[in-house]
């Protein structure tokens, strides 16, 4: 009777996690489809009341503080100018 050799495990680090090239940590899974790091740094702009610029893809700019946002724009108060609701795509950046 022909006995087969033993099959070879990945070697594991202390964590238990498959080492790469070099003993590096091989990171398995894909990443997260989303970090929320959006909406954790948009709801800080809110919560703080920051003052804040906002820069458009047309290269216009508002000053203002973001009073609201969700998935698809954001709600910018100035004083003594009208407030202003701002698609999301039209936003190119913005700065504090």
């Amino acid at each position: 009777m022909k006995r087969e050799p033993p099959k070879r495990r990945p070697a594991r680090s202390g964590g238990g996690r498959l080492q790469g090239a070099g003993g590096a940590p091989k990171l398995s899974g894909t990443p997260p489809a989303e970090t929320f790091a959006e909406a954790n740094y948009l709801k800080r702009l809110v919560q703080d009341k920051t003052p804040i610029v906002v820069h458009l893809r047309n290269n216009e700019e508002f000053a203002g503080i973001l009073e609201y946002y969700d998935a698809n724009f954001i709600r910018l108060t100035r004083k003594q100018e009208p407030n202003l609701f701002i698609f999301k795509h039209e936003i190119k950046y913005l700065s504090e």
